[in-house]
């Protein structure tokens, strides 16, 4: 089964949609000022206690260093996604499993291979814009038995597609459940993608 997660998490009452619609993964940016949707570690403690336990608690971050991953594991959270550099460092430790994310352009680069990366996720070229990229690129990418999130300007209408064409593991939505001026989760938006996840699962 097409697991779902919805990203971009900035208070409780959206964690409460993802409750009531059942996503599987909910994803809070951290120690990343850049990002409209970045959430202080405190904040994100609030976030993720309103989740349903079932519901995997994923830290987004650029770069991290270990100070930051030794955070989020007391903070609570299941996983880390590392979008830019991912240090060994973090790997070895083994604090918390790594989605290593990448940033697809006109090709899919080279991706890391470490036994403690539990999957990869596929972006746009500029991650949390909501642009699509070329899902043909990935058809012929090797997962290594590792989960696949495909993830960039995933939405409700075209979801159902790049699950067709790709069978991920996970769809990854941020931007393309938010309201139309770009804050905040819309509770319309959030039930029609993980209703056209299901339906799209057969």
């Amino acid at each position: 089964m097409v697991k779902v997660k919805i990203c971009g998490l900035t208070d409780k009452g959206e964690s409460e949609l993802l409750n009531r619609y059942g996503a599987d993964y909910a994803g809070v940016v951290l120690f990343y000022p850049k990002s409209k949707r970045n959430m202080t570690i405190e904040a994100a403690k609030e976030i993720i206690s309103a989740l349903r336990p079932e519901i995997k608690k994923v830290a987004v971050m650029v770069s991290p260093n270990l100070m930051q991953v030794r955070a989020c594991k007391e903070a609570g959270f299941d996983y880390i996604q590392v979008h830019g550099e991912c240090r060994e460092e973090i790997l070895e430790q083994e604090l918390l499993p790594v989605f290593l994310a990448a940033n697809v352009c006109d090709r899919v680069e080279a991706t890391a291979e470490h036994e403690h990366i539990a999957g990869y996720v596929f972006d746009g070229k500029l991650p949390g814009n909501g642009e699509v990229f070329d899902w043909e690129l990935l058809k012929s990418f090797d997962r290594r038995g590792r989960l696949l999130m495909l993830a960039g300007g995933l939405n409700a209408s075209n979801v159902t597609e790049g699950i067709r064409l790709l069978q991920p593991d996970i769809v990854d939505v941020s931007s393309g459940v938010e309201n139309e001026n770009g804050i905040g989760k819309n509770a319309e938006r959030v039930r029609e993608f993980i209703e056209a996840v299901r339906k799209a699962e057969g």
